[in-house]
Protein backbone atom coordinates (compact mmCIF):
# COMPACT_ATOMS: atom_id res chain seq x y z
CA UNK A 1 0.00 0.00 0.00
CA UNK A 2 1.41 2.88 -1.32
CA UNK A 3 1.32 6.45 1.52
CA UNK A 4 1.53 10.11 -0.01
CA UNK A 5 2.35 12.94 2.46
CA UNK A 6 2.15 16.18 0.79
CA UNK A 7 3.72 19.24 2.40
CA UNK A 8 4.34 23.04 1.54
CA UNK A 9 1.00 24.46 1.52
CA UNK A 10 0.14 27.59 3.02
CA UNK A 11 -1.38 31.33 2.43
CA UNK A 12 0.25 33.32 0.39
CA UNK A 13 -0.61 37.10 -1.39
CA UNK A 14 -1.52 37.26 -4.95
CA UNK A 15 1.23 37.01 -7.48
CA UNK A 16 3.26 34.63 -4.85
CA UNK A 17 4.61 30.98 -5.41
CA UNK A 18 4.54 28.02 -3.13
CA UNK A 19 6.20 24.59 -3.70
CA UNK A 20 4.18 21.46 -2.76
CA UNK A 21 6.17 17.80 -2.42
CA UNK A 22 4.76 14.76 -2.00
CA UNK A 23 6.78 12.07 -0.14
CA UNK A 24 5.95 8.68 -1.28
CA UNK A 25 6.30 5.64 0.80
CA UNK A 26 7.26 2.34 -1.27
CA UNK A 27 10.16 2.06 -4.08
CA UNK A 28 7.50 1.71 -6.38
CA UNK A 29 7.02 5.18 -7.02
CA UNK A 30 9.59 5.24 -9.47
CA UNK A 31 7.05 3.20 -11.71
CA UNK A 32 4.02 5.00 -11.06
CA UNK A 33 2.57 7.96 -12.94
CA UNK A 34 2.11 10.72 -10.33
CA UNK A 35 -0.90 13.87 -10.61
CA UNK A 36 -1.69 16.45 -8.48
CA UNK A 37 -5.37 17.59 -7.96
CA UNK A 38 -7.09 20.46 -6.55
CA UNK A 39 -10.35 21.02 -4.64
CA UNK A 40 -12.01 24.21 -3.44
CA UNK A 41 -14.85 24.46 -1.05
CA UNK A 42 -18.42 22.95 -2.87
CA UNK A 43 -16.66 22.34 -6.08
CA UNK A 44 -15.21 18.80 -7.82
CA UNK A 45 -11.74 17.66 -8.07
CA UNK A 46 -9.90 19.23 -10.45
CA UNK A 47 -7.09 17.99 -12.34
CA UNK A 48 -3.89 20.04 -12.29
CA UNK A 49 -0.98 18.17 -13.36
CA UNK A 50 0.46 15.05 -14.27
CA UNK A 51 4.19 13.80 -14.82
CA UNK A 52 5.10 10.00 -16.68
CA UNK A 53 7.20 7.41 -14.93
CA UNK A 54 10.50 8.97 -16.06
CA UNK A 55 9.78 12.31 -15.58
CA UNK A 56 9.81 13.03 -19.12
CA UNK A 57 5.93 14.20 -19.86
CA UNK A 58 3.82 15.78 -18.49
CA UNK A 59 0.73 17.60 -19.00
CA UNK A 60 -0.95 20.65 -16.76
CA UNK A 61 -5.00 21.98 -17.07
CA UNK A 62 -5.42 25.15 -18.82
CA UNK A 63 -5.87 27.20 -16.02
CA UNK A 64 -2.27 26.30 -14.98
CA UNK A 65 0.30 26.17 -17.60
CA UNK A 66 2.83 28.12 -17.71
CA UNK A 67 2.41 28.97 -13.89
CA UNK A 68 2.86 25.65 -12.45
CA UNK A 69 5.72 22.87 -12.90
CA UNK A 70 5.62 19.37 -12.22
CA UNK A 71 8.64 17.64 -11.60
CA UNK A 72 9.73 14.27 -9.13
CA UNK A 73 13.05 12.75 -7.79
CA UNK A 74 12.43 9.08 -8.10
CA UNK A 75 15.58 8.23 -6.18
CA UNK A 76 14.07 10.75 -2.97
CA UNK A 77 10.08 8.91 -4.07
CA UNK A 78 9.22 12.45 -3.69
CA UNK A 79 6.70 14.60 -6.32
CA UNK A 80 6.70 18.38 -6.24
CA UNK A 81 4.69 20.97 -7.46
CA UNK A 82 5.88 24.58 -8.16
CA UNK A 83 3.31 27.38 -8.33
CA UNK A 84 4.15 30.75 -9.19
CA UNK A 85 2.11 34.04 -10.13
CA UNK A 86 -0.31 32.56 -7.41
CA UNK A 87 -4.11 33.78 -7.61
CA UNK A 88 -6.70 33.81 -5.32
CA UNK A 89 -8.67 31.27 -7.89
CA UNK A 90 -5.71 29.09 -7.33
CA UNK A 91 -6.92 28.76 -3.84
CA UNK A 92 -7.83 24.92 -2.79
CA UNK A 93 -6.72 21.51 -1.04
CA UNK A 94 -4.22 20.00 -3.18
CA UNK A 95 -3.96 16.22 -3.12
CA UNK A 96 -1.20 14.02 -4.86
CA UNK A 97 -2.27 10.70 -6.30
CA UNK A 98 -0.53 7.65 -7.86
CA UNK A 99 -1.52 5.40 -10.47
CA UNK A 100 -0.48 1.66 -10.59
CA UNK A 101 2.40 1.38 -11.96
CA UNK A 102 3.28 1.11 -15.26
CA UNK A 103 0.30 2.87 -16.18
CA UNK A 104 -0.05 5.87 -18.25
CA UNK A 105 -0.62 9.47 -17.05
CA UNK A 106 -4.08 10.61 -17.04
CA UNK A 107 -5.74 13.76 -15.86
CA UNK A 108 -9.26 11.69 -14.75
CA UNK A 109 -8.70 11.81 -10.90
CA UNK A 110 -10.88 7.73 -10.88
CA UNK A 111 -7.61 6.36 -13.08
CA UNK A 112 -5.62 7.19 -9.93
CA UNK A 113 -5.65 4.20 -6.81
CA UNK A 114 -3.75 6.13 -4.24
CA UNK A 115 -4.13 9.47 -2.60
CA UNK A 116 -2.81 12.09 0.16
CA UNK A 117 -4.20 13.96 2.88
CA UNK A 118 -4.39 17.00 1.16
CA UNK A 119 -2.87 20.22 2.12
CA UNK A 120 -4.79 23.70 2.21
CA UNK A 121 -3.44 26.32 -0.16
CA UNK A 122 -4.81 29.66 0.12
CA UNK A 123 -3.81 33.02 -1.92
CA UNK A 124 -5.39 36.24 -0.53
CA UNK A 125 -6.12 39.39 -2.94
Amino acid sequence: QVQLVESGGGLVQAGGSLKLSCAASERTFSFSPMGWFRQAPGKEREFVATISLSGGTTYYANSVKGRFTISRDNAKNTVYLQMNSLTPEDTAVYYCAARSSYSGTSSNYRDYNYWGQGTQVTVSS
